[in-house]
């Protein structure tokens, strides 16, 4: 007996729209899902998923389904609109002005920011954030939070500043395997043609910004806006003034933390002290 497909609601959502205009193209294309799985290189289950709404498509797919369909861009137009609905309601405003940032200066004190995250790292930080969590629920968020680095990519992509506190270096999140692969994929960001990154080293002491997480997102239009985060909560900061004093604590931290050829070595000698993880 066949199994009776699922009644999508392609009004109720972008999430909606795009798995059931998927389905349609498929259909008309006369595809199974197994079929179209052979050529999008995604699962079939994966792919049963994002019709139905209950997954975030994952960042690569859209080119794919309008290579596949002939679509002209349709599915990569869906996606822009669909990817963040991965996000609480509270991070889709920051999301919407990240996306039109020219520039981004980020400090972060205890772990890598999202826009440098490597898959692994993601899914160990929201896992261990929530360790009863669905792993089909991880999987949404690790997906929303990778889809937010195509800023970074392009033929015009934003230029990143990055200060990372030592800790989060040298705090080994998700096991040895997965500390290497984030702090190599770190290296091409320390002094790339569009990035700078820097480590600020314990012994500075006492800073403005201890208290969590700092992002200032230049726009197209010239104006800057800032982001700070907690543990729990996050808050987008448009005024002026208050910018500009969160623009100013950033511009000390830059002065006073390694270089970026003194921040390579350290990042080095972090690989060279981990252990490396043997499998039978």
């Amino acid at each position: 007996m066949v199994a009776r497909e699922r009644e999508l609601k392609p009004d109720r959502s972008a999430r909606d729209l795009y798995g059931a205009d998927m389905r349609r193209y498929r259909k008309n294309a006369g595809m199974t899902l197994e079929a179209l799985s052979g050529v999008v290189r995604y699962s079939r289950t994966h792919l049963a998923r994002i019709e139905t709404a209950e997954a975030v498509p994952p960042p690569d797919l859209s080119a794919r389904l309008d290579a596949c369909f002939g679509t002209d861009g349709h599915f990569g137009r869906l996606y822009r609109l669909a990817r963040r609905e991965g996000h609480p309601d509270q991070y889709r405003r920051r999301m919407e002005l990240e996306e039109r940032a020219v520039s981004i200066i980020e400090y972060a004190p205890f772990v890598v920011p999202g826009l440098l995250q490597t898959e692994r790292y993601a899914r160990a930080i929201f896992n261990v954030g929530n360790p009863s969590a669905p792993a089909e629920s991880v999987d949404d968020l690790v997906t929303a939070r990778l889809s937010r680095q195509a800023i970074l990519k392009g033929a015009k992509p934003a230029r990143l500043s990055v200060v990372l506190e030592e800790s989060a270096i040298t705090r080994t999140i998700g096991g040895p395997e997965v500390m290497h692969e984030q702090l190599r994929s770190l290296l091409p960001w320390v002094e790339g043609p569009t990035s700078l990154l820097q480590v600020l080293p314990h012994t500075h002491g006492a800073h403005s910004l201890m208290g969590g997480m700092l992002a200032l997102s230049t726009l197209d239009n010239g104006t800057t806006v800032a982001y700070e985060e907690s543990i729990t909560t996050g808050r987008l900061i448009e005024d002026p003034e208050t910018v500009r004093r969160c623009t100013q604590a950033c511009d000390v931290l830059r002065a006073y933390a390694r270089s970026p050829a003194e921040t390579a070595e350290f990042i080095r000698s972090v690989l060279e002290e981990l252990p490396h993880e043997h499998h039978p």
